[in-house]
């Protein structure tokens, strides 16, 4: 008799959940040995040899040095379409060390790319485990977008570790802008009608957006700080800058907030005679658009460990990454799942529990649920169409 594809899906999911079980303890040694060893923004040189020498020895197709980032790579198994890529993370936060936790989504992508390889091989399409440096604040998944390393992809998934058991990421949009005010140094004293105060123009703006902030839509906010006010009391500030933080829950309203911005500094530096100049200082993160098709397909998975996912709390929002370019592109996935109960990521008490027993256990079932949500997505063509037509952009 026949076997049903339902039969045939099963037994893929058992001898996967196999492998990685055998796995466990090398893919906790790794996570452990990046925990140790933490390396920042577009400098994970160790985390990326690592990574890749697991790989190429697994025989994947390794390249390194991907989109112009020394640290980041693909390693490829299979060939062709159907395909799915694994975001690895391994960027830590300096002097805080693995404290969003980036250790356990390197080991966990890792874990199910090397379990998928071990047990579809060539037979399925294609496997991408995809390293991304400089998730805080660096944005290398937006330059791998803009590189073309997500173009024919079918899906890309990864999980976060955090606080809280949610299927998807309420991610915002989010960028940072340089604000400078030129105007004309004069001894304050002396010849003060002479003196053109940049850094007074720089205050009224932090003033101007403290009100503009009282009328922002839900999620949106703008923090900045000074990074230039002048050199010494007894001159009138000729330069003085700030650095912007925008945040928006779309990244259409990120857009606009960011036309309000470049109206506030137009309208100060005219009303106080300055010169103001606004740049772009970092990349812009888009907004992050769940797959729920396929978040659902993880949150089953994931649940015969005894976790479940819920949705997000309406109005709660946290923080920002570059998948949400990557989301932008193909169906993906950024389920949080948590390692400790209380608290916040950016801690050093996340960071402990980034290496502790929950952590481990983290790990084990989270790649579990990552290898086989891929295996579905490169078996079951149905569920390719329904990720792709619910898709926000344009299909495959």
């Amino acid at each position: 008799m026949a076997r049903t594809s339902e039969g045939l899906a099963a037994d893929v999911h058992d001898r996967l959940r196999a492998e990685i079980a055998d796995r466990a303890g090398a893919l906790w040694e790794v996570a452990l040995r990046l925990h140790a060893d933490p390396e920042y923004a577009f400098a994970e040189h160790r985390a990326a040899a690592l990574l890749t020498g697991e790989l190429e020895e697994a025989g994947f197709a390794v390249e390194r040095g991907v989109a112009g980032m020394p640290t980041a790579f693909t390693a490829i198994s299979g060939r062709g379409r159907p395909a799915v890529a694994l975001l690895l993370e391994y960027d830590a936060l300096p002097g805080l060390g693995h404290a969003c936790g980036h250790n356990l989504i390197a080991a966990a992508g890792l874990g199910a790319a090397l379990a998928l390889n071990s047990v579809l091989g060539d037979s399925a399409g294609r496997v991408v485990a995809v390293g991304t440096p400089a998730e805080e604040g660096g944005g290398g998944k937006v330059l791998e977008v803009e590189a073309g390393v997500f173009d024919g992809v079918d899906a890309a998934l990864m999980f976060h570790p955090g606080v809280y058991d949610w299927a998807r990421a309420p991610l915002t949009a989010q960028v940072q802008y340089r604000v400078a005010f030129h105007g004309r140094a004069a001894h304050p004293t002396g010849s003060p009608t002479e003196g053109v105060d940049a850094l007074a123009a720089l205050i009224e703006l932090f003033n101007v957006l403290n009100l503009v902030g009282r009328r922002l839509p839900e999620a949106s906010h703008i923090q900045g700080i000074v990074t230039a006010g002048g050199t010494a009391t007894n001159i009138v500030p000729e330069y003085a800058e700030g650095l912007f933080g925008l945040r928006a829950a779309t990244t259409r309203a990120l857009e606009d907030l960011t036309g309000q911005l470049h109206t506030c500094a137009e309208g100060v530096a005219l009303a106080t005679g300055t010169r103001a100049e606004v740049e772009r200082a970092t990349l812009l993160y888009e907004h992050f658009r769940d797959s729920g098709v396929l978040s659902e397909r993880f949150a089953g998975h994931l649940s015969r460990a005894g976790i479940a996912l819920t949705p997000p709390v309406p109005g709660v929002h946290l923080g920002s990454s570059d998948i949400g370019n990557v989301s932008a592109r193909v169906p993906a996935i950024h389920p949080f799942v948590a390692i400790m109960d209380d608290g916040s990521d950016h801690t050093p008490e996340f960071a402990a529990a980034a290496a502790s027993p929950r952590a481990r256990d983290v790990l084990v079932a989270v790649t579990e649920a990552l290898a086989c949500t891929a295996a579905d997505v490169l078996s079951h063509a149905d569920l390719r169409a329904e990720a792709w037509a619910r898709h926000p952009q344009t299909g495959p």
